[in-house]
């Protein structure tokens, strides 16, 4: 096989790595070839075991499928890198049993690195390093994480047993679009169909996952932002405890100071906001409070008020202890 066509075929294997199907008019214009060329390298790559699907149709197609093996990815340089941080920091993603598969894959990725990276890649692994500053939630199966991703790329409706968050169960019928991770907590964005509405799963939640085969044309989220949309509908369900403050400084000050309170937050003029910082911890709810750094007056349920006077009168012990004439002086 002379350099040149090696080269070219490498290039059609990237090709089709890269989306689900390819035309073969399409790969005749990338490649610089005809299409009789494209169908000839595509028979090479068979015989090398590469598993390529031919669509009937009059320009024809073609798309890698799924193998016996996994065939080996061809990765730039800016490919390479990224994927041996996100391997190194994969235990950190709230995906229950990924550290050992993470650590697996990274030490043959930096095995078959060039040289050229390989340092980078070394001095990233010696300087990442993640702190947990508390339990993590419910983790989220990754083969359930990666079957909805392949179903959110080739918008195929499926259905799978969804159990809610007051333990009724139930069978869903959606279609996804996004995966969106928040907190440590991973969630399905999808289309409905039985309630034609947007709902959120949660990951950890799903079951029986189950695609239908039917594919259905792309849906587009409301406001073109999946992130900020789950972000809104998550700050907007409903929590154990209500606390909401109104805080005697301008909204973007505060905004930068509390960061995952950002889309619960609400100018109210210039010099005053409104910050809704209600919950399922009454422990939380006091952290953010404590972090607006201004004056600010509270509408809460007592539970929230009586928890709030608790560890204020904590602390004031501890300040009275620690100053000058106190137990601590």
């Amino acid at each position: 096989m002379t350099s040149d066509m090696t080269a070219r075929m490498l290039r059609l294997l990237s090709l089709l790595q890269t989306r689900r199907e390819w035309s073969g008019a399409d790969l005749a214009d990338r490649l610089d070839v005809t299409v009789r060329t494209v169908r000839r390298d595509i028979d090479r790559l068979r015989e090398l075991g590469y598993p390529v699907d031919s669509t009937r149709g009059h320009a024809g197609g073609y798309r890698l499928a799924p193998g016996t093996d996994l065939p080996p990815l061809l990765l730039d340089d800016d490919e390479a890198v990224a994927i041996a941080v996100a391997l190194r920091t994969a235990t950190g993603s709230g995906l229950s049993g990924m550290e050992e598969s993470a650590l697996r894959a990274l030490g043959k990725l930096e095995q078959v690195l060039p040289r050229r990276l390989r340092g980078q890649v070394t001095a990233l692994q010696a300087s990442l390093a993640g702190i947990t500053w508390e339990e993590r939630g419910p983790c989220a199966d990754p083969a359930l994480l990666a079957a909805l991703a392949v179903a959110c790329r080739d918008h195929e409706i499926v259905t799978f047993g969804y159990t809610t968050r007051h333990g009724t169960a139930a069978l869903r019928r959606a279609e996804p679009c996004h995966l969106v991770d928040s907190g440590g907590l991973w969630y399905l964005l999808a289309h409905d169909a039985d309630q034609d509405d947007w709902r959120l799963f949660r990951l950890d939640r799903i079951s029986d996952l189950t695609p239908t085969g039917r594919r259905v044309p792309p849906r587009p989220v409301p406001g073109d932002d999946p992130a900020a949309y789950v972000a809104g509908r998550l700050s907007a369900a409903p929590t154990r405890y209500r606390a909401t403050a109104t805080v005697h400084a301008p909204a973007d000050r505060i905004r930068a100071r509390t960061r995952g309170l950002a889309t619960r937050l609400k100018p109210v003029d210039d010099r005053t906001c409104v910050v809704d910082a209600s919950d399922d911890s009454l422990p939380r709810i006091v952290q953010a409070l404590a972090g607006l750094d201004a004056d600010y007056t509270l509408d809460a349920d007592p539970d929230v008020l009586t928890h709030l006077r608790t560890a204020a009168r904590r602390a004031l012990r501890a300040a009275a202890a620690s100053s000058p004439g106190g137990a601590g002086g």
